[in-house]
C-alpha cells in the first residue's frame, strides 16, 4: 500500500526560488506547475507546496524556520522513499508518539522545518 497524502498549502520563504525548486525536486520527488524567479507552486499528489522570494532585508524579511506539518495515511513507503533520495536518515521516524502519530521531519534549503505525519488513532 502506498502512502497517501491528505492536506495542506503552505507558503514557504525562498531565498533563491530556482534552487529550491530544484532540491524540492530531487529530495521529495516534487512536480513543478508554475516556477519563475520570485515564486513557484510544486505538488505531489495532493500535496501543494508553494516558495515566496524574499530579500531577507528588513523591508522584506525572509522569516526563515517556517513549519508545516503534512498529514498522510500510511507513513513508510514516504518515509523509506525520503530515506532514498537521502532527504532524511533511518533514526528520524518516531513511532506512536504521545500526540498519537507516527511521523518524521527534515530542513528544506531555507530552515523550514516539513514533518510528514500519520494519525496512529485510526
Amino acid at each position: 500500500m502506498e502512502t497517501t497524502f491528505l492536506h495542506t498549502v503552505p507558503v514557504f520563504p525562498s531565498q533563491d526560488i530556482i534552487r529550491d525548486v530544484q532540491w524540492y525536486q530531487e529530495k521529495m520527488g516534487m512536480s513543478v506547475y508554475f516556477a519563475d524567479n520570485m515564486y513557484a507552486v510544486l505538488y505531489r499528489e495532493n500535496l501543494i507546496l508553494h516558495l515566496q522570494w524574499h530579500a531577507d532585508t528588513a523591508d522584506d524579511p525572509l522569516l526563515g524556520g517556517s513549519v508545516v506539518r503534512i498529514l498522510v495515511k500510511n507513513i513508510q513507503p514516504i518515509f523509506e522513499e525520503f530515506q532514498e533520495r537521502g532527504c532524511i536518515t533511518a533514526d528520524k521516524l518516531r513511532v506512536d508518539t504521545p500526540w498519537n502519530t507516527t511521523e518524521f521531519g527534515f530542513f528544506d534549503l531555507n530552515s523550514n522545518a516539513i514533518f510528514l505525519a500519520e494519525d496512529t488513532r485510526q
